[in-house]
Order: structure tokens, then C-alpha cells, then sequence
């Protein structure tokens, strides 16, 4: 089994792969505070939830946009397999993958994994659109070149700033409202919410697509968020799920030994 792990600034994904098919996946909450045997207690027990036999692990690749984390979860994988040693996806990697952006260096290992997968995978050019976080949307051009993309806060982000920030307002589940024009206020934090970000979404495909050049662009999404949000887009948006784990075990293959 190849294990792809994902260290995420809200969740650490964590996928396996046998016979180039994805067996499992989970995830489980970032926690900047726990220490390497923490971590490798907290990915033990997730591992034996999936009926994972540690000997059966032959591989693991790892990609990360916390890099204060990096050491420790990788010390907790080392400690649970010790006899495999983590490859690391960095922007210096053998990926394949062109980056034409001021500073190759400054690309999230996330955005240039699910890059790697949608090369492969996907009709050029392509919008990849991550919706954790933060709302990520990234622009390969018919060559699959990496060209750069746009940052926004994520849905979850957005509305936690609302309710640290306003005195009235609350949580709301994700989900659309009746309406665009909300009749109480959960309605209309939800119109927000799902169809603000669809709109924003739509708009901002709409300027990518004009500067990759006009015609067909393939469009992407993945992230905690997308499925609900990429439903109301009026452009017709591809979901998958396990773009990024999927991008980590091709680049796994491309680099192994």
C-alpha cells in the first residue's frame, strides 16, 4: 500500500492506494499544539478504524502547507513504519509539471499536487478550484502549464469572521437557500454563504477563461466546500473528491524507485 498524506491548515488528509486504486480515505483535524507521538497515536488509531495492517504499507509521499508540521507528522508515520522513508512533494520535485509563476517557490504543495492529477487527467486548458481553506483557483494553459491563480477566503473562514465580528449573526449549515433573496436571516446567510460563492465563482471563470485565451476550459473543484457551492454555478463544474491524493500518488509513481 502507498500512503498519501495530505497536511492541510484545517485537516490532514490521509489516503491508500493498492493496485492504483484508492482503498481508503480519512481526515482529522490540524492541530498546530500536538507533539510527533501525539500525532502518530492520533494516525495509528485512524489507521487501525480502516482495518490498515502497517506491514502492508510499502510507500508513503507527503505534501504540506504547514511547515511547522511537516517534521511531526512525517516522525509519526517513521515511527509507525519505520522502514519507509517519506517522499516529499516540494516545488522542487520531479513533477512534470511547468510552474511559470515570479516564484515557482511561493506554490502550495496542495495546488501543485491536484495540478499533477489534472494534467494527466483532463482536458487543457483547465481551472483547478480548491474550496478549504481558503477558495484557491489555479490556471494551467493548453501545455499544462501552471500560470498562476487567485486566493480568497474559504466559505467556513468567511463565516467565522461573521460571527466573531457581528452581534446578531450565527452558524448556519452550508446548503442553499429557497432563494437568492433571503426572507430571514438564516436564509440570507445562506444565500451568501452558497450562492454569493457561486456567483463570485462563475465571475471569476468567466476572467480566467477570457485570459487562458477564450474557447473550452475543463473546470475542476475539490475542497470540504465545493459540492455544495459548485451546484449553484451556472458554468458546469467537474467535483472530485480525491483530486489531491490522486495527484500524490501519481507523483509518487513518476519518482519511485
Amino acid at each position: 500500500m502507498v500512503l498519501t498524506v495530505d497536511i492541510g491548515n484545517s485537516n490532514i488528509v490521509i489516503g491508500g492506494y493498492e493496485n492504483d486504486r484508492l482503498s481508503f480515505s480519512t481526515r482529522f483535524a490540524t492541530e498546530r499544539q500536538l507533539e510527533t507521538d501525539q500525532y502518530a497515536v492520533e494516525i495509528r488509531g485512524l489507521l487501525h478504524l480502516y482495518a490498515v495492517d502497517k506491514n502492508a504499507i510499502t510507500d508513503i509521499v507527503i505534501s504540506s502547507v504547514v511547515p511547522g508540521l511537516t517534521a511531526h507528522v512525517a516522525g509519526a508515520l517513521t515511527r509507525i513504519v519505520p522502514a519507509v522513508k517519506p517522499l516529499f512533494l516540494t516545488p522542487d520535485s520531479n513533477t512534470g509539471i511547468c510552474v511559470d509563476i515570479d516564484n515557482p517557490a511561493e506554490l502550495g504543495a496542495d495546488i501543485l499536487a491536484s495540478a499533477i492529477a489534472a494534467k494527466e487527467r483532463f482536458a487543457l486548458p483547465c481551472v483547478i478550484i480548491d474550496m478549504g481553506t481558503a477558495t484557491t483557483m489555479m490556471a494551467m494553459d493548453r501545455r499544462g502549464t501552471v500560470l498562476g491563480g487567485a486566493i480568497m477566503p474559504g466559505v467556513y473562514i468567511s463565516q467565522d469572521a461573521l460571527k466573531m465580528r457581528t452581534s446578531q449573526l450565527h452558524g448556519i449549515s452550508l446548503e442553499a437557500p429557497p432563494c437568492a433573496i433571503g426572507r430571514n436571516t438564516d436564509d440570507s446567510m445562506k444565500s451568501g454563504a452558497v450562492l454569493g460563492n457561486a456567483a463570485m465563482l462563475d465571475g471569476m471563470i468567466d476572467r480566467f477563461a477570457d485570459e487562458l485565451g477564450g474557447g473550452e476550459v475543463t473546470l475542476v473543484a475539490t475542497g470540504g466546500a465545493a459540492a455544495r457551492v459548485i451546484a449553484c454555478c451556472r458554468h458546469r463544474i467537474r467535483y472530485e473528491s480525491d483530486l489531491l491524493l490522486d495527484g500524490l500518488y501519481r507523483f509518487y509513481l513518476r519518482n519511485k524507485k
